[in-house]
Parts: C-alpha cells; sequence; structure tokens
C-alpha cells in the first residue's frame, strides 16, 4: 500500500477516535442546561440520531486530513509519528522530540487560558458562569482529549493550516524553494483565530443572547492556545500540537476541580 493511503488512514482513524468520542456525551444533560423555550419539543436522543450528527464532522475531518496529506510535506510540515507508523520508521525516534515542547507547550497553555478565565469572570454574568461550568462538566475526559487533542489538532493544524502555508507560497513564491518564515507566522495567526471562531456555536448555544464580553473571551481564550499549538505543528511536529492540547485539557478540568476556572 501507498505510504500517503497508509498515513491517510491511519491519521483519519485517529480523528475518527475524537469524532465518535461525543458518543459519551450524555446529550440528554445537554439538552437540560440549554435555555429552550417553554413548550417547545424537543426530539429523544438515539443512537441512530447520535450517529447521524456524527457524519458532519467526519466529513470536514476527511477533507482537513486529504488536504494535511497532499500540501504539509510540500511545505515542511510534519506528523512524524504517523508517518513513521505508514513508513516503517522507528517510532521511539520520532516521538520523543514531541514529548517536551508538547508538555511544556501544554502547561502554559492550559494555565494561560485559565488566567484568562479568571480575568473574564468579572464580565460575564453569574447564570453564564454556571452554564458554561455545567457544560464542563459534561464532556467526559475522554471526548476533552480525543476530539479536543486529535481531531481538532488535524482539522486546524493538519488540514487548515498546511492549506493556508501552501497557498501562500503556491501565491507568493510560485512554489519555489522554501516557503517564508512569514507565511506560517500568518498561518498560525490565521487558523488560531478560526480555531477561536470555531468554539462559538457552542457557546451561543448556551448563551443565544451573548454579550460582547462572552464572544471575546471565547475566541481570545483558544486563539491563544491556538498560536501555541500552530507554533509547535511548525517547529516540532503535529503530536507535539496534541500533547500539548491534551495537557492543556488536563490543566482546565483539574482547575475546574479546585474552583479556579468555570
Amino acid at each position: 500500500m501507498n505510504v500517503q493511503i497508509k498515513l491517510f488512514l491511519i491519521l483519519f482513524a485517529a480523528g475518527l477516535l475524537g469524532v465518535f468520542s461525543f458518543f459519551l456525551v450524555d446529550l440528554s444533560a445537554l439538552i437540560a442546561i440549554l435555555p429552550i423555550p417553554a413548550g417547545t419539543e424537543v426530539p429523544s436522543i438515539t443512537p441512530a440520531l447520535k450517529l447521524l450528527s456524527l457524519i458532519q464532522p467526519a466529513v470536514i475531518l476527511f477533507v482537513a486530513i486529504l488536504a494535511g496529506v497532499a500540501l504539509a510535506p510540500k511545505v515542511g510540515l510534519s506528523s512524524p509519528v504517523a508517518e513513521a507508523v505508514a513508513g516503517g520508521g522507528q517510532l521511539s525516534s520520532a516521538f520523543k522530540p514531541q514529548i517536551i515542547p508538547g508538555l511544556v507547550g501544554g502547561l502554559a497553555g492550559g494555565v494561560a487560558i485559565v488566567l484568562t478565565g479568571l480575568l473574564w469572570k468579572s464580565f460575564l454574568p453569574p447564570e453564564v458562569i454556571t452554564r458554561i461550568a455545567e457544560l464542563g462538566k459534561i464532556l467526559p475526559l475522554p471526548t476533552r482529549l480525543l476530539y479536543g487533542g486529535i481531531t481538532e489538532e488535524l482539522l486546524l493544524r493538519w488540514g487548515l493550516m498546511s492549506l493556508l502555508v501552501w497557498a501562500a507560497w503556491r501565491l507568493f513564491q510560485k512554489g519555489q524553494n522554501k516557503p517564508k518564515p512569514a507565511y506560517f507566522v500568518s498561518a498560525i495567526l490565521i487558523s488560531s483565530v478560526v480555531f477561536g471562531i470555531g468554539h462559538l456555536p457552542i457557546a451561543l448555544l448556551l448563551v443565544p443572547q451573548a454579550s460582547a464580553a462572552l464572544i471575546v473571551f471565547v475566541v481570545a481564550a483558544n486563539s491563544l492556545f491556538g498560536l501555541i499549538a500552530g507554533y509547535l505543528y511548525w517547529k516540532k511536529g503535529l503530536e507535539s500540537a496534541m500533547i500539548a492540547h491534551m495537557l492543556a485539557h488536563v490543566v482546565m478540568l483539574t482547575a475546574s476541580y479546585f474552583g479556579a476556572y468555570f
């Protein structure tokens, strides 16, 4: 089997773990905290309905991984561990350089998000803080780690960031030489903001009349971590960004347990 096909299958399978981890989410509990008008008929949550809701993210994941497999190598971006598995390389030599940067980035990113949350709490109404906290209790740790740590990194870094760097390189350098660092920096910034905006739908679902403070918090906090993950992907590899993303969730969850975060 072609190495690129193997790489695609490995990454797609990993991403699907995150998508299907939403089966672990108690949707009935989620619906219970939503501000649904009285008298609104809510459909019963069945396994079939859950499965249908996962089709769209699976399709988007498919496209993102396809884009990354095709474009990342052309601009010098990589997924060292997945590529080692696909090509029969040494896993230890591929994984070791990812660990420390990922742990440092995850700790820094998690702490930064927690501190941002502490600063923003005074600008948010108590009922909004309560709903965010309730959402945090509903999302199980495996979903946070698998979807956040793996699937989101495949979508935003492997897919989108690779595409942005490649597009700038082809447009402004005509595909010659190595892409300039400015293209990577721009791609990190753009993908980070997209990452932040991507968290708005759930926020608006929880708080339909969201204030500017809530919108700024959601976008800013997540974009801040996106900068760290994007840098790690650029300099170390995709798995480093995944490690950081997972650890950031652990930091946030721990802070929540001690009442220092939502």
